[in-house]
């Protein structure tokens, strides 16, 4: 199983707010810190946005922030919510599909995955926030 690039910058992205809970910080600045495109920010920045798990302020002082304590927000939720579609196979597609006991055994895979997700929240994630803050301020 492999998370898609936008699941991770999500994740990412959550991290660097709540490394910074006590301020707005900009698309160009997660960008920088992570050295990753900031166009690719944009779309994961407008999800989270809509999705209301950040704040965006717009101006000269704005940026975005969590919209809710990293406490409060699960991993398995973001992923779940990026990563829609979370077969492992076509197994629909399969002709042996309806003999098949292939498709019940990835969906409990699945269901593995995402119950260990469930247990964690985005607080779990920058439980060491100076390590994490020195290895982001890096040149």
């Amino acid at each position: 199983m492999r998370l898609t690039i936008f699941s991770d910058y999500t994740l990412r992205t959550l991290m660097y707010l709540a490394l910074h809970p006590d301020r707005f910080v900009t698309i160009a600045e997660i960008a920088a810190a992570y050295r990753i495109s900031s166009n690719h920010l944009m779309k994961v920045v407008q999800q989270l946005a809509a999705s209301g798990e950040v704040i965006t302020l717009r101006g000269q002082h704005g940026g975005l922030r969590l919209g809710r304590p990293a406490s409060e927000i699960r991993v398995g939720e973001i992923i779940r919510r990026t990563e829609p579609e979370m077969a492992l196979a076509p197994c629909s597609e399969c002709v042996i599909q309806p003999g098949c006991v292939l498709p019940s055994l990835l969906d409990r895979a699945v269901a593995a995955f995402m119950a260990v997700l469930d247990q964690h929240t985005v607080a779990d994630l920058v439980a060491d926030p100076r390590a994490l803050t020195s290895l982001l301020a890096r040149d």
